[in-house]
């Protein structure tokens, strides 16, 4: 019995030492994405362009250099500088975006299922805030100057409190930190989420799930 436990341990030793035997730094100085590879398979980023291929204007962005347009429902806009849209930072687990707000503009209640992110207060008055898994509110009024952080994978938002236009600047620790924007995602999915499961877990009537749906409905 007792000679039957040690086989299992040690087994069982062997296969953590296994799962955890990878290389998580970069082998390479740097992966500019490939986005003409359309039909590669993509794990954990994109595929490399040739090194002799790469330019410095690879690791150049300058999609946050003009402010975005607020005229939207929230009254505010993320003009993001993921590896999507910034070849350079792939694989390198970095990336940037760009807030900006109206008065009373809102980045909605939303999620970054992949990175933690880091806000900087470029310009304005922000009300910014997340929530726990154990619903515990953390919020502070920031100014112009002020870092503010929101962990990885809770809700979160930034609420512009002030009189005249606002702007952060955030960064993820990852390239492509996904995002799921809370009205968005339950009001607004495709294939839409039961009326009857959203009544339920607001505690609406389905009436109500059609009208708030109708504003979030896909384009």
């Amino acid at each position: 019995m007792a000679k039957t436990m040690i086989l299992c341990l040690l087994r069982l030793s062997i296969a953590l030492v296994l799962t955890g035997a990878y290389d998580p730094d970069l082998l390479q100085d740097f992966c500019v994405a490939d986005d003409t590879s359309a039909d590669s398979v993509k794990v954990n980023g994109f595929p490399c362009k040739d090194p002799k291929m790469v330019k410095a204007s690879d690791f150049l962005f300058q999609g946050l250099r003009n402010e975005g347009s607020t005229n939207n429902i929230f009254g505010s806009l993320v003009t993001a500088g993921n590896v999507e849209k910034f070849a350079g930072v792939n694989t390198l687990g970095i990336s940037m975006n760009r807030v900006d707000f109206a008065p009373g503009g809102v980045n909605a209640p939303h999620i970054h299922p992949r990175a933690t992110e880091i806000a900087f207060v470029v310009e304005g008055t922000i009300l910014a805030g997340f929530i726990t898994t154990n619903n515990t509110l953390f919020s502070q009024k920031l100014e112009k100057g002020d870092v503010f952080v929101f962990p990885r994978g809770l809700v979160h938002f930034q609420y512009n409190i002030g009189a005249s236009s606002a702007m952060t600047i955030t960064a993820f620790n990852s390239q492509l930190p996904g995002a799921q924007v809370l009205p968005f995602t339950l009001f607004g999915s495709t294939p839409p989420l039961p009326n009857d499961v959203l009544s339920k877990a607001f505690r609406i009537s389905e009436e109500v799930v059609k009208k708030i749906s109708s504003k979030f409905a896909p384009n």
